[in-house]
């Protein structure tokens, strides 16, 4: 080549392989033992390993579209109990709720006085 040394197909490949980084480590080692490196081209493992890296966009994309189905959204209330407790009581024809509703809060009071 260009200072007189020529590379066979078994270097050039070699030199493909190695070049990569860690990220790719599974995948070359994968090529080097699965193939004879001095009877393929040097074409070969750019296409193994381009094969590779579209599998790993689908399979990225594919779990990514699981999590976002699997994602729920809860809307949260911002009221106090006081407020709740009288929506309760304005809303409810039941006596035997609107009596519990004060029992519970005359027992909250007692509650929060024996405490200080």
């Amino acid at each position: 080549m260009g200072l007189g040394k020529e590379f066979d197909k078994y270097e050039l490949n070699i030199k493909v392989l190695k070049c990569l980084d860690r990220s790719w480590q599974p995948k070359m080692t994968v090529i080097s033992e699965s193939k004879d490196l001095s009877i393929i081209t040097t074409v070969a493992p750019f296409g193994k390993l381009r094969e590779h890296e579209i599998e790993m966009q689908k399979l990225s994309e594919l779990e990514s579209s699981e999590k976002k189905v699997k994602t729920i959204a809860l809307k949260a209330n911002s009221k106090n109990i006081d407020e709740i407790e009288e929506e309760v009581a304005e809303s409810s024809d039941n006596e035997n709720l609107n009596l519990l509703v004060k029992w519970f809060r005359k027992y909250l009071k007692r509650k929060g006085n024996k405490g200080n």
